[in-house]
């Protein structure tokens, strides 16, 4: 909660549990509530999830008005129903990121790229490949600078994932109120030296800010990172010009044993390989443009690539056939998408896996049978990992949702802090040592860091 979330109901709770006749002092508690809350609303914002103790907050500066003291009797209700009301915007708190570690402040910046050599497959109109990616990067921070929202127009894809989490779709609504550490259109930072570049592909249903956490700490230990929003297999995707482009159910079978899934999963897998290959070309221009952001401040030559569960599988499928991918990392990758020529030839490139607990012990699973068949064919593979006490959305910023995420099943019993603590170690030493030729302990061959942690 926030601070002034916090203040309001402990305030209300002095002033309920005093007992009558309340001194003068007391008695002025519900009028600065009162004040607190409309600052709260101001500074902070309101959500819906704290109604109850807007009602109750005005119900108790009023009645001093009317010289009306409450009583014991309904004191006690009143403060049982402070208790039931401040427990609701505990159990939904406003998501914060967790502000990066590494050296760099970090900027945001969203483009919108239009494919004309690729026809859209899941619109079911004639036009071509339109998509939208948000962008990373080691940034200056001038005294105008602000930070970036969590998530670009909450006002649509709040409900949207409340409608994928089968939430009702105002559920999520302060997710309007999360800021990202990241600000917003700012200059890139000013060094020697030229940043090498990392993709990130989301999953089936997710959208390119659900990484935020580690695109963050990536960008501010000197990386750009790219994440694409892939059009009808996102969660939902939003448009400069107000175009909003829904999930497409139809470009994934619901039905696992579907005989032709994986005909229908290459074909999606196939479109987002190809995004994130027009998104490098798109960058290659960027760097040779002298009035753009990043002029002259890619590095080509190093470039990572990793992904979370379908859009890991489109990771792997877009190192198995662009050269330009130089590392990749899986997070729960989804294999059953990835073509036969790609499992069959494996990886030449550094290549490093993480498994959720939740996924790793489905060993019979069509998927798990299929990463069996594509490992041995990788010639520099990293390891592979499970972490223990996680779930396959671990791997995602969605646990930030709740406290009781693992109720809500986004995410294992691990602590979630602590979850951020592993995937981020991996996930940077991976591509610090690849990228950067920096050493790293963790990539011993043993895994013996966390202990959490067991090689799959």
């Amino acid at each position: 909660m926030r601070p002034l979330e916090i203040i309001i109901p402990l305030l209300l709770l002095v002033y309920l549990l005093w007992q009558a006749p309340r001194p003068q002092t007391i008695r002025f508690i519900p009028a600065l509530t009162l004040v607190l809350t409309l600052a709260h609303f101001t500074l902070e914002g309101y959500r819906w999830q704290m109604i109850p103790i807007y009602v109750l907050t005005i119900i108790l500066a009023i009645l001093p008005i009317f010289k009306f003291d409450i009583k014991p009797v309904a004191s006690f209700l009143t403060l049982g129903l402070l208790a039931v009301s401040t427990v609701l915007p505990m159990l939904l708190p406003v998501p914060k990121v967790a502000t990066p570690s590494g050296p760099f402040a970090v900027g945001t910046t969203t483009y919108e790229f239009t494919d004309t050599e690729r026809k859209e497959l899941y619109s079911g109109k004639d036009e071509t490949r339109r998509f939208m990616v948000q962008v990373w990067y080691p940034a200056e921070v001038t005294s105008t600078a602000k930070h970036a929202k969590w998530m670009s127009e909450p006002e649509i894809y709040a409900p949207a994932i409340a409608g994928f989490l089968d939430l009702p779709s105002f559920f999520l609504d302060h997710l309007a109120l999360s800021i990202s550490p990241a600000y917003l259109d700012v200059p890139l930072a000013k060094t020697s030296e030229a940043f090498p570049v990392i993709l990130f592909s989301h999953g089936w249903n997710g959208f390119n800010a659900q990484n935020t956490g580690q695109a963050v700490e990536l960008a501010s230990r000197g990386f750009v990172v790219i994440s694409t929003q892939h059009t009808y297999g996102a969660v939902t995707t939003v448009f400069p010009d107000g175009t909003v482009a829904m999930n497409n159910p139809k470009a994934l079978p619901e039905d696992a044993e579907d005989p032709n899934y994986e005909i229908v999963a290459r074909k999606l897998v196939d479109q987002w390989a190809g995004d994130m290959s027009f998104v490098l070309d798109q960058f290659q221009d960027f760097d040779e443009e002298s009035n753009n952001l990043f002029y002259q401040k890619l590095d080509m030559s190093r470039i990572g690539v990793y992904g979370h569960s379908t859009g890991g599988g489109a990771a792997i499928e877009f190192c198995g056939t662009d050269s330009r991918c130089k590392a990749v990392l899986g997070m729960d990758p989804f294999m059953r998408p990835v073509s036969a020529e790609v499992i069959e030839s494996g990886l030449s490139q550094p290549s490093f896996f993480m498994f959720s607990q939740g996924w790793a012990d489905l060993t019979d699973s069509k998927n798990n049978k299929l990463f069996n068949q594509f490992y041995p064919n990788i010639t520099n593979n990293s390891g592979v990992i499970v972490i223990e006490g996680t779930k396959h959305f671990d791997f995602s910023d969605l646990p930030l949702l709740s406290p009781i995420a693992p109720q809500l099943g986004l995410k294992g019993p691990l602590n979630g802090k602590r979850v951020t603590v592993i995937v981020n170690s991996y996930l940077l030493d991976f591509f610090e040592m690849t990228l950067y030729n920096k050493p790293s302990a963790l990539f011993d061959g043993v895994f013996k860091t966390y202990k959490e942690v067991r090689v799959r």
